[in-house]
């Protein structure tokens, strides 16, 4: 069993995954918070390699691209990075990425190097599923696990060609738009979920927008986890202090608890 599945082989367990920039506010900040989300219940993480252009996300998680770019982050300083984070825990990490990034260092190469780092699956947010074949055979050929997001305004065509698709969970955009930490989650997020458990058994996991336990809870009482990504970086740029982190990762999982 790989690792993300043992995550959702728990019995009434809710995934916690978070998300954090590789190299931002650091890359001492990135070592020294995967390990501590991990300790806090974090089940799964979410390292992002930086990109230039990350359509997908808003303005706090783009902001945290670009200085990691400065910083002189490369998939390749991400890959090192991973390998460095599974010395210290042995939680699920996930790739995010764009294509752009890995169609450059070498499809088949980068598979082969992210799992040799332990990395444990790789989440491509421009990644049509049309278009994901070669990407989908490399991750199959080196066990990695390739997770595609799911928007709301998904037809039933192509929710089912995504749920076929997907391998470890699949990713429920909560809103239409960009990432970003939003006061109150969508009405129809409850109606969406449903619609897409019609179809597959797959576990669901919901990001975009969710930003405090109470959401969080809110939606693990639909759902099999959440993803925050945003509200995470906001606690990392505030200091060189990671004690809002933890206080804040503690109280996430005691919500979804």
């Amino acid at each position: 069993m790989s690792r993300i599945a043992a995550v959702f082989a728990k019995k009434d367990h809710k995934a916690f995954i978070a998300y954090v920039t590789v190299g931002y506010p650091s890359m001492w900040a990135t070592l020294q918070a995967v390990p501590l989300l991990a300790e806090c219940g974090c089940d799964i993480i979410e390292l992002g390699i930086p990109f230039s252009d990350p359509l997908a996300d808003g303005t706090t998680i783009q902001k945290a691209s670009f200085d990691a770019l400065q910083n002189g982050v490369t998939p390749k300083t991400c890959i090192e990075t991973a390998q460095k984070l599974r010395l210290k825990t042995n939680v699920p990490i996930v790739f995010m990425s764009y294509y752009n990034p890995i169609f450059h260092y070498g499809v088949e190469k980068f598979c082969a190097d992210s799992k040799e780092a332990g990395v444990d699956g790789l989440i491509i947010p421009d990644l049509p599923p049309e278009e994901g074949t070669e990407l989908g055979n490399a991750c199959a050929k080196h066990g990695l696990d390739l997770i595609y997001l799911l928007a709301p305004t998904s037809t039933d065509e192509r929710t089912k060609l995504i749920a076929e698709k997907s391998s470890g969970f699949i990713y429920m955009v909560s809103v239409t738009g960009v990432t970003g930490a939003r006061a109150a989650l969508p009405q129809e997020l409850s109606s969406f979920v449903s619609r897409v458990k019609q179809v597959t058994d797959k576990p669901l996991c919901v990001g975009f927008g969710i930003s405090t336990p109470q959401q969080a809870k809110q939606v693990a009482e639909i759902s099999d986890g959440v993803i925050i990504g945003s509200r995470i970086i906001q606690l990392l740029e505030s200091g060189v202090s990671l004690d809002s982190l933890r206080n804040f990762a503690t109280e996430l999982r005691a919500a979804l608890d």
